[in-house]
C-alpha cells in the first residue's frame, strides 16, 4: 500500500463526505429509515457512503472495501482491506447533537494500521500520517492540501485520578460497574468514534465499551489511537482487538493509554 496516497485520498474523501453530511444536517428535514437490524439510516449515511466508496474504489481498485451501508461487502474476506463507516453516530446526527464522525480505515493482518476520523459538526479532524503517527489537523480544512497539524499522544495516566470517556447513547449499568473499579477524577460522554480520539489526544485515559459494535465503527478510531501510542484490547481477556472477524462484529473492548492498569472484567 502507498501510505502517502492512502492518507491523502482518505483525508480528502472524509472532508468531502463531511460537507455532504453537514448539508443534510443543516436542512430543515431529512429522511430516516430503519435497517433490518433496527438501526437508523439517513440520506446522509447513504450519500456519504456513495461518495467515499466511489473515491476509494477508483484510487485502490485491488483492495477489498467493506462498508457499513453495503451489506454484500460484509460477506467478503481478505487479509488487507479498507473499512468505512460513512456516518458513525447516526443517533447523534438524528438528534442534532453533533457527535458524529466519518471513518475510513485500512486493515493489514488484523490490525487497523491507518485511519481518518472527521467530526464535521465539531470541526475536528484526526488521522494517521504516512509513517503511522497520528495528528490532529486544525481548520479551515482545504481538500487538496493538509493544513497545520499537531502530533497527538496519549496521556500519562494518574491511577488515582483517571479521566474516563463513555458512550453517550449506549451507557448501561455494566459499564458503570466496570468504571467503578477505578479511581475516576472526571467522566465525559461522547458519541461515535470520537471517544477513541479523546484517548488519543490525552483528553481521556480510558474508554470501556460493553456493548455491540462493528469493525467499521471502531477501525479508524483504533488506528488513530495506535498511532498516538494507545491500545485497544478485548474486555474479557485483554488480548488485542483484531479485525477481519466473521461478520465484522466486535467483542466488548477497552481503549486506553498504556499507563492505565487495567482491572479484570
Amino acid at each position: 500500500m502507498d501510505f502517502e496516497k492512502l492518507t491523502e485520498v482518505s483525508r480528502k474523501l472524509a472532508l468531502e463526505a463531511g460537507d455532504k453530511i453537514m448539508e443534510i444536517y443543516n436542512a430543515d428535514d431529512f429522511d430516516v429509515k430503519v435497517k433490518s437490524d433496527e438501526s437508523p439510516v439517513t440520506e446522509a449515511d447513504e450519500a456519504a457512503d456513495a461518495l467515499i466508496s466511489a473515491g476509494l474504489r477508483a484510487a485502490f481498485p485491488d483492495v477489498l472495501l467493506v462498508t457499513e451501508e453495503q451489506a454484500a461487502s460484509h460477506a467478503e474476506k481478505a487479509e488487507t482491506f479498507l473499512i468505512v463507516d460513512p456516518l458513525d453516530g447516526t443517533k447523534e446526527f438524528i438528534k442534532r447533537r453533533g457527535d458524529f464522525t466519518v471513518n475510513i480505515a485500512y486493515v493489514e493482518k488484523g490490525v487497523p494500521v491507518r485511519g481518518v476520523v472527521y467530526a464535521p459538526a465539531k470541526e475536528r479532524l484526526f488521522y494517521t500520517q504516512a509513517d503511522g503517527t497520528s495528528v490532529e489537523e486544525t481548520g479551515p480544512f482545504a481538500k487538496d492540501a493538509a493544513g497545520a497539524t499537531t502530533p497527538i499522544k496519549v496521556s500519562t495516566p494518574d491511577m488515582g485520578a483517571l479521566m474516563v470517556v463513555a458512550s453517550k447513547s449506549h451507557r448501561d449499568q455494566a459499564t458503570d460497574d466496570y468504571i467503578g473499579k477505578y479511581s475516576v477524577k472526571d467522566m465525559k460522554s461522547a458519541g461515535s468514534s470520537l471517544k477513541f480520539c479523546l484517548v488519543a489526544t490525552g483528553e481521556a485515559d480510558l474508554y470501556p465499551r460493553l456493548g455491540r459494535t462493528m469493525e467499521w465503527d471502531t477501525a479508524a478510531g483504533h488506528a488513530v489511537l495506535l498511532g498516538a501510542g494507545g491500545n485497544v484490547v478485548a474486555f474479557d481477556d485483554h488480548t488485542q482487538l483484531v479485525y477481519g472477524k466473521d461478520g465484522y462484529a466486535n467483542s466488548f473492548f477497552i481503549a486506553y493509554a498504556p499507563g492505565v492498569e487495567l482491572q479484570p472484567a
